[in-house]
């Protein structure tokens, strides 16, 4: 059985905690989110403007993407290649809102803006990404509906359907404030990870992938899925302006430092991989892991979760060996 956790004794000078600083957050949406704390008024209102800030940035992509496939129908009549068509869907690794450090938004930060400028012809991507969903959320209600939309919306295909679906979903359902909840203390001499309560995220995290395939068959049968396995991210202290820590806080909580913490954040990730690996070593679901891990260098890292963006770039070309290998002669 796992062990309890024991929360450590601290001297009576430590008892008086300060109020602990807010992070930085993008400037797009610091503003909403700064001020739709608990128990404000203005929260519920608030809270929908930023809804209805992230549904008016996805109808724009969508518009300037069926613009797009409008051009490129009339060029294909002339003959050509048709470049493969895309549905992204996923979280800040398709969509990341910040140019390294800096809160402010930059088009070219993440796996998805660096992917659209690569091969032979360029791909065609509608991205329906969202910075800051776990998977529960990308495979939620909403956001199926959404999909749905997309998928049937003979303006967004060429052939009425996209050639594959990128998926990016993981990292969100692991890190931020409940990261804690699968630690153990270090002074229980304990591991880092407890298994049993890390087996029941790694449970939920599964049942949205398995969700996502049969979606896929329901929705748009027969398109593969390229996901991946993120990479080996490490706790920083002091964290860089932009948004975070999203690991350090609930590694320093329960007593353990930055390198015994990197060890920790590698094996909930190694669990990860192993987990998808195994969906698409079944063979049932027309599933591809792009293998992530061991991309980046310790100078790629722009702050916990993300690199710079020429770390984006090279996770970006492994989408696009992936692709090249599952689409020979499309990209």
């Amino acid at each position: 059985m796992a062990s309890k956790k024991k929360r450590p004794s601290q001297p009576a000078k430590s008892r008086g905690r300060k109020k602990a600083k807010a992070p930085k957050t993008p400037k797009r949406v610091a503003k909403v989110r700064s001020l739709a704390g608990e128990g404000n008024p203005e929260s519920a209102r608030l809270h929908a403007a930023l809804r209805e800030s992230i549904e008016r940035d996805i109808a724009d992509r969508i518009e300037k993407h069926q613009s797009e496939v409008e051009s490129l129908r009339a060029s294909l009549r002339a003959g050509g290649q048709p470049p493969l068509m895309l549905l992204a869907h996923g979280d800040s690794w398709f969509d990341y809102p910040c140019d390294g450090n800096s809160p402010t938004p930059f088009s070219t930060s993440d796996i998805i803006a660096h992917l659209r400028k690569m091969g032979n012809p360029k791909p065609k991507i509608l991205n329906l990404s969202h910075f800051g969903d776990a998977t529960t959320d990308e495979m939620g209600l909403p956001k199926q509906q959404r999909l749905i939309e997309a998928l049937q919306n003979p303006k967004n295909w060429l052939t009425g359907k996209p050639d594959a679906i990128l998926f990016s979903g993981g990292g969100n359902d692991i890190a931020g404030d409940p990261f804690c909840i699968y630690l153990n203390y270090k002074d229980s001499g304990s591991s880092g990870l407890d298994s049993e309560r890390f087996a029941g995220r790694l449970a939920s995290m599964r049942a949205s992938y398995l969700d996502l395939f049969l979606f896929r068959t329901r929705y748009a049968s027969g398109v593969p899925i390229f996901g991946h396995c993120y990479d080996y991210a490490r706790p920083m202290q002091p964290h860089p302006p932009c948004s975070g820590p999203w690991m350090k806080p609930s590694l320093t909580f329960a007593g353990w430092n930055a390198e015994e913490g990197a060890k920790i954040i590698a094996d909930a990730l190694d669990q990860f991989k192993a987990t998808l690996d195994k969906l698409e070593a079944s063979g049932q679901y027309a599933f591809t892991v792009v293998q992530t891990h061991n991309t980046l260098a310790a100078t790629d890292w722009a702050n916990e979760l993300h690199p710079y963006p020429p770390g984006f770039e090279k996770l970006a070309q492994k989408f696009l060996s992936a692709l090249r290998y599952g689409f020979s002669g499309r990209i």
